[in-house]
């Protein structure tokens, strides 16, 4: 399968429009799907949503979404129609209480979480030895998964990977979107992430945060009094510096795509990785626009989002039917 560099869509070649174009304008398509619950062996659960095919040899594709993400996102849904018109078994992991009912524990899900993924990972091949297996991250899910590649040498269990609009550096995407237009991302996901504590209010931990919510204006703050207190880190540094992608490239042995625009609102061009930190495995594909998982090209009135052939195309190419 072929596909052309990216070109943004005419009148979307500034980097806002086209991450809320992705996000906000973008019709979502009918989606036919299941539900399977994982328990977890900490008492939690994750839910997946697969989609609905007619195949039960095809390479399983498993997405991760980004920061208060779903299968209705339309990067996802979008993403899991497209494969499943092909031969492909595409799955959405929801993190957790990502999947419209809150998770049972007090923690919820961070940048570096790859204990859920290894767990969902390592289930599904259980349950399918013999299928090749790819994983596709989105922005927060991205970083997961390149972190989880490159914690270890050792077989992964998987045969390719894609990442896209990764915040590679935590700290400094965090640093990023508390300046200027960007802050309107922060607000909203940050608004997402208080309604979800707050629905989490029976349990103690959370209960002692719920007063200082408010006050909590950026991602550091949050990141300092709700994520590292909830997941074991001594603050938002400690959070940041453990976590951060950037750190694990080099280490990764599975087949791997980074999708990512120079323009990205949610990073800085210098805190993109140079090529002498990616290991032979990792092919990093940067276009000049395109927004934080945006890159609608196209044109306005016929949109065509440039990232599902692109994906498609490199799972043909690694794991071709």
């Amino acid at each position: 399968m072929t596909y052309q560099p990216f070109t943004p869509a005419t009148g979307l070649f500034n980097p806002h429009l086209q991450t809320m174009w992705a996000s906000l304008i973008r019709r979502r398509p009918a989606l036919k799907t299941h539900r399977e619950r994982v328990e977890l062996a900490d008492g939690d659960f994750l839910d997946l949503d697969w989609a609905i095919t007619d195949n039960n040899k095809k390479t399983i594709v498993l997405m991760i979404h980004g920061l208060t993400g779903s299968i209705q996102s339309p990067y996802a849904c979008g993403l899991l129609h497209h494969l499943s018109q092909m031969n492909y078994q595409p799955v959405v992991m929801h993190l957790r209480a990502c999947s419209g009912e809150i998770n049972r524990l007090a923690r919820l899900y961070h940048s570096g979480e790859t204990g859920d993924l290894d767990y969902v990972v390592q289930h599904i091949r259980r349950a399918h030895p013999h299928r090749p297996i790819a994983v596709i991250g989105f922005s927060l899910g991205g970083n997961m998964l390149l972190k989880w590649l490159g914690e270890s040498v050792t077989d992964r269990a998987i045969d390719a990977a894609v990442a896209v609009s990764v915040p590679f550096d935590l700290y400094h995407s965090a640093r990023q979107l508390d300046r200027g237009f960007a802050r309107l991302y922060q607000w909203n996901l940050l608004r997402s992430l208080r309604r979800t504590l707050r629905a989490k209010s029976h349990h103690p931990e959370i209960r002692h945060l719920l007063p200082d919510l408010n006050r909590m204006r950026n991602f550091y703050q949050f990141d300092d009094g709700v994520t590292a207190p909830l997941h074991g880190f001594t603050g938002a540094m400690d959070y940041y510096q453990q976590n951060s992608s950037r750190q694990f490239l080099k280490s990764i042995r599975i087949p791997t795509l980074i999708l990512h625009a120079k323009d990205d609102p949610f990073l800085l061009q210098e805190d993109i990785p140079e090529t002498n930190e990616l290991s032979d495995t990792v092919q990093l594909e940067l276009s000049p626009h395109g927004g934080h998982v945006g890159f609608v090209g196209g044109t306005i009135f016929s949109p065509q989002y440039w990232l599902e052939p692109r994906i498609a195309a490199f799972l043909q190419e690694k794991l071709p039917t």
